[in-house]
């Protein structure tokens, strides 16, 4: 969890490995767990909730595993994470 907080290099290939086997069976919660447990390690879903304006509850049931999260939502939340540039 320390290398997803503090190296955004470690985090950025986390996520692209995750991204990557999208398309592999199950490799849809894979890039879920990824992403949840950047949230963890940057401050939690409370955290996450005030920087992107999506409420809480939303954010679990839409990022637990078999969610179906809206792309925009994706977006949102790796723009608060920091793992994109901001609109």
């Amino acid at each position: 969890m320390e290398m997803l907080r503090e190296d955004e290099a470690f985090a950025i290939e986390y996520l692209s490995v995750a991204l990557e086997e999208i398309d592999e069976d199950g490799g849809e919660d894979v890039f879920l767990t990824a992403i949840r447990r950047l949230i963890e390690a940057r401050g939690g879903m409370g955290n996450l909730s005030k920087n992107t304006g999506l409420a809480r509850p939303n954010l679990y049931r839409s990022i637990a595993a078999g969610g179906d999260p809206k792309l925009s939502t994706i977006l949102k939340v790796l723009q608060a994470l920091g793992e994109l540039p901001p609109r």
